[in-house]
């Protein structure tokens, strides 16, 4: 039983994308995907794709585990659908060209709404608004950062109204 959490973390990096039958004590198995097995505890976490619906996760605890049968390699499809899971919605990757427009149709709508706002750094990716307040790609509300929580609150609610109306 001690033997699964004797393993070293490059062990257990073996099973990771991999879909796997676990064994644990009383006879319960329990099948999925590892995203992950955690360093201290030995735990597995496990994702299941239910027809129709999101991931679901569970967690086999490590000093319950008796044994661990890979099953299944996962194609490069598995792994990106498993490495997506935890991320926001909106995490998405833009392109150069795509950051650069967002930044400018933000500036605009910014200006024309008189709003002060400059470009920040040495490639002039950071836009500043009225010298109190940045946005960093990719140009949401997430990605504005101010010491003054007032306006920190009102420009990511403009800009939030601004992406919920040009979507």
């Amino acid at each position: 039983m001690d033997e699964w959490q004797k393993k070293s973390p490059l062990e257990w990096e073996a099973y990771l994308n991999k879909l796997v039958k676990v064994a644990v004590v009383e006879k319960h198995e329990y099948e999925g995907w590892v995203l992950t097995v955690d360093p201290v505890s030995a735990s597995i976490v496990l994702a299941t794709f239910p027809e129709n619906e999101s991931a679901s996760i569970s967690v086999v605890l490590g000093h319950a585990v008796e044994e661990v049968e890979i099953l299944k390699e996962g194609d490069d499809e598995m792994k990106q659908r498993l490495s997506c899971i935890f991320e926001p919605e909106e995490s998405k990757v833009y392109s150069p060209e795509e950051l650069e427009k967002r930044k400018n149709n933000l500036k605009t709508w910014l200006e024309t709404n008189h709003i002060p706002i400059t470009e920040q750094g040495e490639s002039g990716k950071t836009l500043c608004v009225a010298g109190v307040l940045t946005i960093d790609p990719p140009y949401g509300p997430e990605e504005c950062s101010s010491s003054n929580e007032i306006i920190l609150s009102r420009v990511q609610g403009l800009i939030q109204g601004y992406l919920e109306k040009n979507q």
